[in-house]
């Protein structure tokens, strides 16, 4: 996870970030400490379209109604990388374009962050006015594979405005199905970026377990249980990014990447019972 961190480092973004799509408001006691939640995030990689400083590619918040204004900007967070790059391609081919926006496009890249530095920044910046707000983007084939779980649970629901998260339950009344490293052996509770990887887990727990799901949740519940629970089954708890993202981290020096869960479940354990709100 170090390597990811140092993504941060590269970006100047140290004192400007704001996480308000995903964090709004004042932020409770935390039930775990605030660097083990950061180490939690920091396994999911996003992506930023920023130019050749490392600076992101953002937009000034339109005014206020009363004239003022508001003291901050915007910017995209892929949970893509190759939906980043895709922008980035049609910004460039866009045609009848402003020259200065032709120029600017040459020099845009996109940078990967890991989502713990954005959360670290929230810390340093909640009290600022002038703020960077990040607008997630979250996969489309994610948001309608989560619509679809949720709809054949009897929800009827039009739209995901946050991130997808999937965790399988051995049953809609139990607990969630763990996973354990093939390395030390450890124990982890598994939340997957991606509802294909929480299938493939749901398809070995089925034979032993009929009922055993896939449940819904979104980023901003798994942050507000790990802010707000005080239970030591979180501290299983791990997310999973996707599997383009996975790809993208083997990509990475092997000292330096970040481990990811195989997921294969532990027969031999008893579910975990709590789940995030």
């Amino acid at each position: 996870m170090k390597s990811l961190v140092r993504w941060g480092a590269t970006l100047g973004l140290v004192g400007t970030t704001l996480l308000g799509t995903v964090f709004a408001g004042s932020l409770p006691v935390l039930a775990l400490p605030e660097q083990q939640i950061k180490e939690k995030l920091d396994s999911v990689p996003v992506y930023l379209i920023t130019n050749d400083k490392g600076l992101p590619l953002s937009r000034t918040l339109p005014e206020a109604q009363n004239g003022q204004k508001s003291g901050g900007s915007v910017t995209g967070v892929y949970l893509s990388r190759q939906e980043a790059q895709t922008f980035i391609n049609q910004l460039r081919n866009a045609k009848g374009k402003d020259p200065k926006i032709d120029e600017i496009a040459k020099n845009l890249q996109v940078t990967a962050v890991p989502l713990g530095v954005i959360y670290q920044q929230l810390q340093q910046t909640k009290n600022q006015a002038e703020r960077l707000l990040f607008a997630f983007k979250p996969v489309d084939k994610e948001i309608q594979g989560a619509l679809e779980l949720l709809r054949a649970s009897g929800q009827k629901v039009d739209e995901f405005k946050s991130v997808p998260v999937f965790a399988v339950r051995f049953a809609p009344d139990q607990g969630y199905v763990p996973i354990q490293m093939t390395t030390d052996k450890q124990q982890l509770i598994p939340l997957f970026l991606s509802k294909q990887d929480a299938q493939g887990l749901l398809s070995q727990v089925k034979p032993k377990h009929p009922k055993a799901d896939i449940q819904v949740i979104d980023v901003d519940g798994v942050i507000k249980t790990l802010q707000d629970k005080n239970d030591s089954w979180l501290n299983q708890v791990v997310l999973v990014p996707s599997p383009e993202s996975r790809e993208y981290i083997k990509t990475l020096p092997v000292e330096n990447a970040p481990k990811t869960p195989a997921a294969a479940p532990n027969r031999n354990t008893q579910p975990a019972k709590p789940k995030p709100r």
